[in-house]
């Protein structure tokens, strides 16, 4: 069992199927992760510190150099398997781009209206939840390609179910792959999944302080989305000390302040995506013969 991150089994749907990812492949895998709770606890003062050893969690019997060892190989597996991914994306010329948040932030109806402004640009989109598919139809109403990954008890994508996922979309040549990662701000950081830059989308009701919070997820961001600008009149929100603690833990971050629901915000995305892909090299031509 893993000490990286809760990792169950996953399934993709798309198409009308399911397919279960459970062990019957070929190569290499292991998803049978799961949290390991550290039972020790460290005092300053009245508060409780958890994981405070190299491997930053604590495993009753279990030594932090094994720990250490174990977060290795599953990282490394998963970077095989992402570096595949990426190999298919630049073999495509496409663009892909993860997104991550917390729940509730908004992204998904942030892609939906990104979708739908990209117009006859070609993309596709694979949906991570724990659960449910109620947000790949949400995407296939905007007539995108979708295919939703159950993870089960997992608290995020992974490199291996990207792959999978990416089988069934038959995305084409200079497409955007949209990964709509499990909305969580810890694990997600740590699996790299093939794409060319992670998103954090971060609505201005979750407080100014998220970023200080969950520094890991904003460090290895590109940009981040500071979504639902249109309510901050009615939030206790400091847009510029929000901004201020992104470039704290990201000092290089790019920022756009946006509302996918009243549009402010979202030319300046769009035109970013489309910059972005621009930039990315031609697609490998097709062997003949």
């Amino acid at each position: 069992m893993c000490t990286v991150c809760g990792c169950g089994t996953a399934s993709v749907e798309g198409h009308g199927h399911r397919h279960d990812h459970g062990h019957h492949h070929d190569h290499p895998h292991d998803h049978n992760h799961s949290h390991a709770h550290d039972h020790h606890h460290h005092h300053h003062g009245d508060d409780m510190h958890f994981g405070q050893g190299p491997a930053g969690v604590e495993v009753p019997g279990m030594s932090q150099e094994r720990l250490i060892e174990i977060e290795t190989d599953i990282l490394a597996k998963n970077d095989r398997y992402a570096e595949v991914n990426r190999a298919a994306l630049s073999a495509l010329g496409s663009f892909a781009i993860n997104l991550v948040s917390s729940p509730g932030s908004g992204k998904t109806t942030l892609l939906c209206k990104t979708i739908e402004m990209l117009g006859d640009q070609p993309l596709a989109v694979i949906e991570g939840d724990q659960q449910t598919a109620n947000d790949a139809e949400r995407i296939r109403a905007t007539g995108a390609k979708a295919v939703q990954v159950n993870t089960g008890k997992g608290c995020h994508l992974d490199g291996h179910m990207v792959g999978h996922a990416m089988e069934h979309l038959a995305l084409g040549q200079n497409a955007m792959l949209f990964i709509e990662n499990v909305g969580n701000l810890v694990c997600p950081a740590g699996f790299d999944l093939g794409e060319d830059c992670k998103v954090a989308v971060i609505s201005v009701t979750e407080g100014e302080d998220k970023p200080l919070k969950y520094p890991d997820m904003f460090t290895v961001s590109e940009i981040a989305l500071l979504n639902k600008v249109d309510l901050a009149p009615y939030c206790d929100v400091d847009l510029d000390l929000y901004e201020a603690n992104l470039r704290r833990v990201n000092p290089g971050i790019e920022i756009l302040r946006i509302s996918a629901k009243t549009g402010e915000g979202m030319e300046t995305w769009v035109q970013w995506l489309r910059d972005r892909l621009a930039a990315k090299p031609a697609a490998a031509p097709v062997a003949q013969g």
